[in-house]
């Protein structure tokens, strides 16, 4: 049975939101060779999973998947073992369907077959999607009956259910055994898909923490549009001011990191936003406790919304994003976190992406944010 899996929310790589289908054993190697050189391993990122399209159109005579021989010539188990030999974890995909979402053979009704070839291979982590499920097949036994399967394949495989937060997926995902569950649709490289998936999971925080974490799908910090989907793409891309606020809702809202960009080609601005180890802090602490909206802004904040997570020391992390086009005033009240002017305390403010102390600061804290911008905070409390 899998042992401490799931602990903090899970940080890594996936092939999907750039490559798409254009992925091959290079590609695995060279982005488990960036992971190292960049210094991404060294703040926590530790998996490098594969997504779909690896295999071959059919199972072999024996009904077992078969890797793609063109694009991975010496088998899959040869890649995770470049991938471990790197300090690494290897991740897979799969499907809770009759085929994946790209049309390739999926693991329903062959769960434990499926699971123990992964389990040989060397994989540690599986995502695992939702497309092509069977008319009538409730989706939380389909669940239910894969992380059996892996629980028993012999291998400690972190199970990443992918089911897009549908069939009341928060109500019954933790009971299933995964350790992350994907809570909203796909994400696109655009703003208004970061704000819009940020926004759906608003309220619904108490229902992941430690051992199954909400997972708001993989990151898009860096793509500059750079996909081989024109769906994912979508133009241009974001500025790294808006991949600045994404990296930050996705850390205080307990989403696991899995980061969606080429890591071999990337800019300074991106790895300075992937690599801020006080924002990466705030989304591992080890209580996992969920965040909070904070509903203290006047007229003049009306697009700044405040995001709370109480973290493990006593501190306090706070997010404070401008979803508007135009600058706005954020103000935490200190009062509706629970602490009154009357008990002699206040906060001592850190910025967590300037990395320096702002002072201390009785009963409010206000400032100005750009649009699309934001500010997070890490609030220390302390005798005024």
């Amino acid at each position: 049975m899998p042992k401490n899996l799931g602990l903090t929310p899970p940080m890594g790589w996936n092939s999907w939101n750039t490559f798409t289908d254009k992925i091959s054993e290079g590609l695995i190697k060279e982005s488990a060779d960036a992971m190292v050189e960049t210094g991404l391993k060294d703040c926590g990122y530790e998996y490098i999973v594969i997504d779909d399209c690896w295999s071959k159109r059919q199972r072999d005579e024996n009904g077992v998947l078969v890797a793609d021989p063109e694009k991975f010539p010496n088998g899959m188990k040869a890649v995770a073992d470049y991938v471990h030999s790197k300090g690494l974890k290897f991740g897979m995909y799969s499907c809770a369907g009759t085929h994946t979402c790209a049309g390739y053979p999926a693991s329903f009704e062959h769960e434990f077959v499926d699971a123990k070839t992964f389990a040989d291979w060397g994989v540690d982590f599986l995502k695992y999607d939702y497309c092509y499920k069977p008319d009538g097949m409730p989706g939380e036994l389909l669940y239910k009956r894969m992380a059996m399967a892996l629980r028993n394949c012999g291998r400690d495989i972190l199970f990443s259910a992918c089911n897009w937060g549908a069939d009341g997926v928060h109500n019954w995902i933790r009971e299933s055994g995964a350790q992350m569950f994907r809570s909203t649709g796909d994400i696109q490289d655009t703003w208004n898909s970061i704000s819009n998936l940020a926004k759906s999971q608003f309220g619904k925080q108490s229902q992941q923490g430690v051992y199954c974490w909400n997972d708001i799908d993989m990151l898009v910090v860096g793509m500059h549009g750079g996909s081989n989907s024109s769906w994912i793409a979508d133009g241009m891309g974001c500025t790294d001011i808006e991949y600045k606020t994404h990296f930050s809702m996705w850390a205080i809202m307990n989403s696991p990191l899995m980061i969606g960009c080429d890591i071999r080609n990337m800019t300074d601005a991106t790895k300075n936003i992937l690599m801020n180890k006080d924002i990466i802090a705030i989304n591992q602490d080890p209580e996992g406790r969920g965040a909070y909206v904070l509903n203290s802004n006047g007229w003049a904040g009306v697009n700044v919304k405040i995001l709370v997570k109480v973290l493990e020391n006593g501190d306090y992390a706070i997010c404070m994003v401008n979803f508007g086009d135009h600058r706005g005033m954020g103000t935490v009240c200190f009062w509706d976190m629970g602490l009154p002017t009357a008990s002699g305390y206040g906060f001592e403010m850190y910025d967590c992406w300037e990395h320096k102390n702002e002072g201390k600061f009785a009963e409010r804290y206000s400032c100005d944010i750009e649009s699309h911008d934001c500010k997070v905070l890490r609030a220390k409390l302390v005798k005024m």
